[in-house]
């Protein structure tokens, strides 16, 4: 202990969210227990209640328990035990969310990944996780007959689509969709679910390992538009947290037999936790959806009508341009969630509109969060609400602003990076102890604190709102320059539907801001409003902040979770010609 400190206290973390919530909430007990338990706990207390729904197929809690059972022998009869990995390339259908259980009760590792990823990416990810077995999609045979000698793969098991669809649409798939697809042989190392499956009987009697809340549970990809993926380890405690956090504190009006709609995929920390597990330790229904029809969405939502829809922003987008269904109803709808990117203050303000529009008596309210801290670490819920706000910060979770060069706490309304602490961070990166080390980091109140990387600002209320990566910010002749605030200002231009601001090298400047316009109603940019947009920059921006260059497209590009691809703008070279 220094001199200093003898005399000089460290002031203690203002908390001023704790007052939303009660002492008993802020101090929920973590039992000793894995996602596999919670879910038999669950089916104790909902055994006839609909667990999953899966096009016209329903299947009760007790049904799918018998299914994770089966699955884990299989699992044990291929040698899988604790501390293995097994990776998962899978939309979201009922054989991908079975195989997630049947691993955590064996105590192995559930690596997700996205089943639209590339050969190679699909080879790097089985090898570096070490894993002997993959369960894939069958439809990426394709990709993956041209790697496979390339990686240690003992055996693989082809998933289809259709295989838990009832009789009817089994065969409808199969006429249409899966005989556009190159077959996959019939011999080692493939098989398929159904064979595996049918390897329980031949399963010697499980002997269940010691697994507690600390075991590792799930792999994730980390979030991101660059680089080589970060391997993401999340334990048990992570997703029990999650879901009192959730399900049973922040969205508390969700009951027993409500669903959720699982657009989000299950390879998302959002998506596997919030939308997966979370309802299936409420008696609630996930409602499963392998591919999204952004055009039929509004079809989607009149037939399943679910209590609960989280997704990216992109998502409401695509609700409100849907023309399928006339006088659509959301009366039913309890939360509708934002997350896993910026949710524009022009297209909140429209989408609130179009819920009020469909007698929904809801606001569409954000939550802010990341792979590494197992999705959701703040969130909007009933009257904890601030438009334009992130939340704030879920029960038990601190998280505090601070200034990136001194690590100390800034003002309130001041940017930093916002830092997390709290039961439900990851353990870290699966070996990249120097990754590990940058994002966890040991702060003076003797608290370990996930670095973020991202911006943003609290207010006395103790509300969140996101600024931007810190990748992001553009430094331009020695001032800071925020391109969210710069998109905000040109989104309010009648004629701009979206702007994406990202930073270009300049000579002497350093860096510049240059901006990417979509207009309204699929416009062309003609020269007069090139020029007006311009103009109105200069009007309503600091000169230093005003795009140096404004490239104007039909659409943005979007990575594989619906964000945008700030990489892919970042080497466009395109140009204005005004």
């Amino acid at each position: 202990m220094s001199i200093k400190s003898l005399f000089f206290k460290k002031k203690k973390l203002e908390k001023p969210w704790e007052k939303y919530y009660t002492e008993e909430e802020l101090n929920f007990k973590i039992p000793n227990v894995t996602m596999y338990d919670t879910f038999v706990e669950s089916t104790k207390k909902y055994p006839n209640n609909i667990a999953y729904r899966y096009f016209s197929k329903k299947v009760k809690y007790k049904k799918l328990l018998k299914q994770i059972n089966k699955c884990s022998k299989a699992f044990n009869y291929f040698g899988i035990k604790k501390g293995d990995i097994v990776t998962i390339c899978s939309p979201n259908i009922p054989q991908a969310l079975i195989s997630v259980y049947a691993l955590n009760k064996l105590g192995a590792i559930a690596h997700m990944i996205h089943p639209l990823s590339a050969e190679e990416e699909i080879k790097d990810s089985v090898n570096d996780t070490k894993s002997k077995i993959l369960l894939i999609i069958d439809i990426d045979y394709e990709k993956l007959k041209n790697v496979i000698d390339s990686t240690n793969l003992e055996y693989v098991i082809m998933l289809c689509a259709a295989d838990s669809m009832n009789l009817f649409m089994h065969l409808g798939y199969n006429l249409t969709k899966k005989r556009k697809y190159k077959r996959y042989p019939h011999k080692r190392p493939y098989m398929s679910w159904n064979k595996f499956m049918r390897k329980s009987y031949k399963s010697k009697k499980i002997k269940l390992p010691y697994l507690d809340k600390n075991t590792p549970a799930v792999i994730l990809h980390s979030g991101g538009t660059s680089g080589k993926p970060k391997y993401v380890v999340i334990n048990n405690r992570s997703f029990y947290v999650s879901a009192i956090q959730t399900g049973r504190i922040a969205l508390k009006k969700l009951k027993p037999g409500d669903s959720t709609l699982a657009i989000m995929p299950n390879f998302h920390g959002f998506g596997l936790s919030v939308c997966m597990h979370t309802p299936l330790t409420l008696g609630c229904t996930t409602i499963l959806i392998p591919q999204f029809d952004s055009k039929k969405f509004d079809v989607l939502m009149n037939k399943t009508k679910p209590s609960i829809v989280l997704g990216v922003p992109t998502l409401f987008e695509a609700l409100i341009n849907c023309k399928n269904v006339k006088n659509l109803d959301l009366s039913y709808l309890k939360y509708i969630v934002s997350g896993g990117d910026s949710l524009s203050k022009s297209l909140e303000e429209k989408f609130n509109k179009y819920l009020k529009e469909h007698n929904a008596n809801i606001n569409v309210v954000q939550g802010y969060g990341l792979s590494e801290g197992l999705a959701a670490v703040a969130l909007c819920f009933d009257d904890k609400y601030k438009p334009g706000s992130i939340g704030i910060p879920l029960a038990r979770n601190s998280i505090k602003i601070i200034d990136p060069a001194t690590r100390e706490v800034v003002p309130y309304g001041q940017i930093g990076e916002i830092c997390v602490n709290g039961p439900s961070v990851m353990i870290g990166y699966l070996n990249n102890e120097s990754e590990t080390n940058d994002a966890l980091q040991m702060h003076d109140d003797a608290k370990v604190w996930l670095h973020t990387g991202d911006m943003g600002h609290m207010d006395e209320d103790g509300f969140l709102f996101y600024d931007q990566r810190m990748k992001r910010m553009i430094v331009t002749s020695g001032y800071n320059v925020y391109p969210s605030h710069i998109e905000e200002v040109i989104e309010k231009h009648p004629d701009v539907l979206q702007c994406t601001v990202v930073g270009m090298k300049h000579p002497y400047k350093m860096e510049v801001p240059k901006a990417f316009i979509v207009l309204k109603d699929g416009k062309n940019a003609n020269i007069f409003k090139k020029i007006a947009i311009k103009e109105y920059c200069k009007k309503n921006l600091v000169h230093y902040m005003c795009p140096y260059k404004y490239v104007f497209r039909k659409a943005l590009p979007k990575t594989k979770l619906g964000k945008i691809d700030f990489r892919s703008l970042q080497d466009d070279n395109g140009d204005d010609d005004v």
